[in-house]
């Protein structure tokens, strides 16, 4: 991997970097004829719109302020010491300094972009301090900088506390590692404090992380690592109700990462954020942080490979020892090439996306039944943020209803619960199932119970069973948001057969309704944005997978609308190739 962190340490030195993870971009950090003192950017929204780039979502302005390049600039430094790429850092930093002085500009309005910033300078001034481009005039620069981000944290330390999310956990790390490095004992103390209440408190029974995002859910681990390093060298302890929210995290996405590519369930918000590349594996591959998650918490680890980095990087001892299935929790379904999620939550805490009883279908490390992710959270209709609506989820809807109230771009109403529970079958094909049931549509007369199944030979099959409280008739539709590709698709009566050309074969979902006239029957295949077969109007949000903020790739998105009046089944088999 070294020839490819190269290239991209050459990048930066020429003024580009990776954009979430994905396209090549100028490094800049935004111009303005006047810059305001961070609390106006508060109370003046306009004054956003006067710095580049030329996008109206914040976060393309905010992420290479937060020095995230600089870790691959520190990376390749330490391996080939390269003295340009020292400079480079410096140059960049110098830069920034100068043009948005502590306090003054955008990039200091929110607390969180402050932190994530403060963590990567505090890991810069350590490994770049051998070069000769390292002055100690420019080190004490950078230790002053550091120091008056370590200030800014604390005035808006309450509204991070309010949110209760990944604002308090990485505010509170980066004070911990501030006062730790600087020798604050008050900035340590109150990091410490508020990092441990935090973890103790976002951290749910099963290991859910609060924001109910497995992104979140890495930015959040990724944190607690960072302060874990620190924590050892200070020779400090955590609580033991940390340590167990810790470790159950970390089982939870050990559980949702798939072996052979890295990758996890899009679930939940997708910003972006990845405030610890240190290592040379894909932005979507988690093994880095399972990895490191797993020898710091569990004392345990997954086979090693190139995602050892980010471990080794954080002093982290291989215990030699591989996480066997007993650790994973909850597991999912998984058969000898595929494995399969069902999402079943009984909210607590606020959500961010509507999508209860969501199925993810993984095979041979391909994502063949997918969650849509997010794309953009600020953007002019139609992508202002909304991928969050059930409708573009594995999901049954109603009547053209969501399972919950939106009730603003980030505010979800009705948080009804789901519950699941194992499903025992006599016959013979069934290996596994699961269970669950959802309440959302319980208003409207309309009862929903979704089953998955593993069959033999690595066949899946989704019973969704609804039955009527109240006279109907309601509309039903069952989505499906598949990997795109080459396709055929048929329809025989009351059933649908859609076929997707894969790598190694063909996967086929073929979908059936039982007591249903095929007349009361719509199938739309939408790719895109665009209507290639069925009937009605294709929305231009769908057919979409998000894999990184910011970015889009078509899917095709498979709806079948029926007309009901009575109880009904709608089956869909899911065979995939050998």
């Amino acid at each position: 991997a070294r020839a490819s962190l190269q290239r991209q340490a050459n990048n930066i030195v020429v003024g580009r970097f990776r954009l979430f993870g994905h396209r090549l971009v100028p490094l800049e950090f935004g111009t303005a004829k006047r810059l305001a003192h961070w609390t106006e950017y508060e109370l003046k929204a306009s004054l956003l719109s006067s710095l580049g780039p030329r996008n109206p979502d914040v976060k393309f302005l905010w992420e290479p302020a937060r020095f995230g390049w600089a870790y691959t600039l520190g990376r390749a430094f330490h391996l080939s010491g390269r003295e340009n790429l020292a400079r480079a850092f410096w140059l960049h930093f110098e830069r920034f300094d100068k043009r948005f002085p502590p306090y003054w500009g955008p990039h200091w309005m929110n607390g969180q972009e402050v932190a994530l910033r403060l963590m990567a300078l505090l890991w810069s001034a350590q490994v770049f301090a051998p070069a000769s481009a390292t002055t100690p005039k420019r080190m004490a620069r950078l230790a002053l900088a550091i120091a008056r981000h370590a200030a800014r944290i604390p005035p808006t330390l309450p509204y991070a506390r309010s949110q209760g999310n990944n604002h308090l956990i990485t505010e509170a790390t980066a004070l911990y590692l501030a006062g730790a490095a600087l020798d604050r004992p008050g900035w340590r103390q109150l990091g410490w404090r508020w990092l441990n209440r935090g973890l103790q408190t976002q951290i749910g029974p099963d290991g859910e992380y609060i924001q109910h995002s497995t992104n979140y859910h890495r930015l959040m681990l990724q944190s607690a690592l960072l302060a874990d390093a620190a924590r050892r060298l200070r020779q400090e302890e955590w609580p033991v109700p940390t340590r167990q929210a810790l470790a159950r995290a970390t089982r939870w996405l050990l559980s949702l990462t798939d072996p052979l590519s890295g990758k996890v369930p899009n679930l939940g918000a997708n910003d972006g954020s990845l405030i610890l590349p240190l290592s040379s594996v894909a932005y979507d591959d988690f093994r880095p942080t399972v990895q490191a998650a797993t020898r710091a918490f569990l004392g345990t680890g997954i086979p090693s490979g190139d995602w050892d980095e980010l471990a080794i990087w954080l002093g982290i001892p291989d215990s030699g020892f591989s996480a066997p299935s007993s650790f994973l929790s909850p597991e999912p379904l998984r058969g000898s090439q595929s494995w399969a999620y069902l999402r079943a939550s009984s909210f607590k805490t606020r959500l961010s996306h509507m999508d209860q009883l969501h199925v993810d279908l993984w095979w041979r490390g391909r994502n063949l039944a997918c969650d849509a992710g997010t794309f953009q959270y600020n953007a002019p209709p139609p992508w202002d943020n909304p991928l969050v609506s059930s409708r573009v989820h594995n999901c049954l809807t109603v009547d053209g209803g969501e399972q919950m109230t939106r009730a603003g771009r980030f505010l979800v109403l009705d948080w009804f619960p789901a519950s699941s529970r194992p499903a025992l079958s006599v016959q013979p094909p069934v290996l596994r199932a699961l269970t669950a049931t959802h309440r959302g549509y319980d208003r409207l007369g309309v009862h929903h119970e979704r089953t998955l199944g593993l069959l033999e030979g690595d066949r899946w099959r989704v019973h969704d069973r609804v039955s009527l409280s109240a006279p109907g008739p309601h509309v039903l539709r069952l989505h499906w948001l598949l990997v795109n590709g080459e396709y055929r698709l048929q329809r025989r009566g009351s059933q649908t057969r859609l076929r997707v050309r894969l790598p190694g074969g063909w996967l086929s979902i073929a979908v059936a309704v039982s007591d249903v006239a095929p007349a009361a029957m719509n199938v739309t295949l939408i790719r895109a944005g665009k209507l290639l077969r069925g009937r009605g109007p294709a929305l231009p949000h769908e057919g979409w997978i998000s894999p990184s903020y910011g970015r889009k790739v078509p899917a095709l998105s498979l709806a079948l609308e029926v007309l009901v009046s009575d109880a009904c089944t709608l089956t869909t088999d899911f065979a995939l190739p050998h």
